[in-house]
């Protein structure tokens, strides 16, 4: 689609994968997505949070330093731009689906739009498509597993997700997780919940980023006797609600 339409170059998205396989569970992630594990803990059964992957965001002090050790002669690889750090001044997620642009210099050219040329030609990928995967063997206290984009997690701390999902009946988990995570942004914007929800879909990107739940809920009897069949979901977005 180059020829055509060239913008489909500067497109990409995050990626964050979940399997479980018998009663072991794999996360694989790439962007800043994330996968927060609830668990019960101590004799009173409290849940907590787990944050089982890591985000590829240049906000991240270790990612910062893993960019500048794969381009050690590129001095400008992460940038400081209006008080949030970026992959060459552009972009926040260090490893992404997509975005040509910079993991191929021949779409980097004129043919995209100026704010996402780099001046200078790259002859190694800047954004890298390896995932990050973790293997967790699943315990009778887990009791289920939030998958979701950034803009939940912008809102909602690890914790505030889990008690959420704990406190309240399992239909609508990931609607309520939405729900409470738009209040707090309407909130930070001086402005009720019931105007944000005016605002028209194309607009509030501004005011809130991408949210997209989707919460597994973990039936440990299931595993333990090889059914994987029965375990429950809820997924939702922000724009479907």
């Amino acid at each position: 689609m180059w020829e055509a339409q060239p913008d489909m170059a500067t497109v990409g998205t995050c990626c964050l994968v979940g399997v479980v396989h018998q009663r072991t569970l794999f996360v694989a992630n790439l962007g800043d997505s994330r996968a927060v594990l609830g668990k019960k803990v101590g004799r009173a059964g409290q849940i907590t949070a787990e944050q089982l992957s890591s985000e590829h965001n240049a906000n991240e002090e270790d990612v910062r330093q893993e960019l500048m050790a794969q381009h050690p002669d590129d001095p400008q690889i992460v940038a400081l731009k209006h008080g949030v750090w970026r992959v060459k001044g552009i972009i926040q997620v260090s490893r992404s689906l997509g975005d040509a642009y910079l993991k191929h210099s021949q779409y980097n050219t004129e043919q995209i739009k100026p704010k996402f040329r780099l001046p200078e030609p790259f002859s190694r990928p800047i954004l890298s498509a390896n995932p990050s995967i973790i293997a967790r063997c699943l315990q009778p206290s887990d009791c289920f597993i939030i998958f979701a984009s950034d803009g939940l997690w912008e809102h909602l701390s690890n914790q505030q997700a889990v008690e959420i999902v704990h406190n309240h009946q399992r239909a609508g988990s990931a609607r309520r997780l939405i729900k409470a995570a738009l209040h707090e942004a309407a909130r930070k914007r001086e402005m009720r919940y019931s105007d944000l929800m005016k605002i028209d879909k194309k607009v509030r990107r501004h005011f809130h980023d991408d949210i997209t739940v989707i919460v597994l809920f973990i039936n440990y009897d299931q595993l333990a006797k090889g059914h994987s069949q029965g375990q429950s979901l809820s997924i939702r977005c922000a724009l479907d609600h």
